[in-house]
């Protein structure tokens, strides 16, 4: 069963001049990534402002692009809905479409206790037989994921394949390691507030689950590389810490506010943020220009239009 490693990088939702999905510029990132290195997409999660899409957009860009990424790139889809019924709704249409694989999250805003949370999960991701996985982010949840609880995903569904952690305890990151061993794969964001890149790929994390890698896909390939070899090691660790600060820019504000200003300065398709997003500006839009120009983004990866 597919498994995410590597480099999995998590696209936003391009739009065009009338605030419609635009599928031309979809297709040009997904091109973009696998020129580049990718070894995975994910699609219409909170990077691609998911919130701010309707139930057929969603299913629209789950039919569209699983189409689209078969045989070229593995593609996993968002399919959390509002409520458990919905959630498993979209589920088995994002299956049907032929996705090829699924995170959840916890449900917006509503603050389920860990044992609704975990029947939610577990109903979710019985629903179907493709690859699943979880995203546990408490930031834009509200809600926790126990390691425990977690572990019991592990136990009851053996088509949950990825763990994706975004939140800043190398304790928890650990004790879920104990729990699922080697039947899930640990993937964690590159946010540089949180650092955990490092310390899970040393304890055997299976690379990175990343926005930065809509600007720079080579450089977080390298990062993403399972630690192998004390060379492998030794690249991570330079490659992190060379673009460290371009990686602190790419977060100054919520995804993906930051991820879209640069790739209009690269040319590659973005569109406008959806409201109430307002368009980078400013200092810090100055500060991350200089940044990529500095790095070698523009030389590199810009695309003259």
């Amino acid at each position: 069963m597919l498994k995410p490693n590597g480099s999995w990088v998590a696209i936003p939702t391009p739009f065009d001049s009338h605030n419609k999905v635009d599928f031309g510029g979809f297709k040009e990132l997904v091109e973009f990534h696998i020129a580049h290195g990718t070894k995975m997409l994910f699609i219409a999660g909170s990077a691609g402002e998911v919130s701010m899409l309707s139930l057929e957009e969603r299913q629209a860009i789950v039919t569209e692009m699983a189409k689209y990424c078969e045989g070229k790139i593995p593609a996993f889809f968002n399919a959390t809905m509002s409520s458990t019924e919905a959630t498993v709704n979209f589920a088995q249409y994002a299956e049907a479409a032929g996705a090829d694989g699924l995170v959840f999250a916890a449900p917006y805003y509503l603050l389920p206790s860990q044992s609704a949370v975990k029947e939610f999960f577990i109903t979710a991701m019985q629903s179907v037989k493709i690859p699943v996985g979880i995203y546990n982010n408490p930031s834009r949840t509200g809600v926790m994921l126990e390691a425990t609880t977690i572990g019991q995903f592990a136990d009851e569904c053996p088509n949950f394949v990825v763990d994706k952690e975004a939140m800043p305890s190398v304790g928890h990151l650990c004790d879920v390691k104990r729990l699922v061993g080697d039947r899930v794969s640990l993937m964690v964001c590159d946010f540089p507030k949180y650092s955990i890149l490092l310390p899970v790929m040393a304890m055997g994390g299976q690379g990175a689950a990343n926005i930065c890698g809509n600007v720079i896909p080579e450089e977080m390939v390298e990062m993403s590389k399972p630690w192998d070899t004390i060379e492998q090691v030794n690249n991570c660790k330079d490659t992190y810490f060379k673009y460290y600060d371009l990686m602190k820019a790419l977060y100054y504000f919520s995804n993906p506010i930051c991820i879209k200003a640069a790739l209009r300065m690269m040319g590659l398709p973005s569109g406008a943020l959806r409201k109430p997003y307002q368009e980078l500006s400013g200092p810090k839009l100055e500060e991350l220009t200089r940044l990529m120009e500095e790095l070698g983004v523009f030389a590199k990866y810009g695309r003259a239009k």
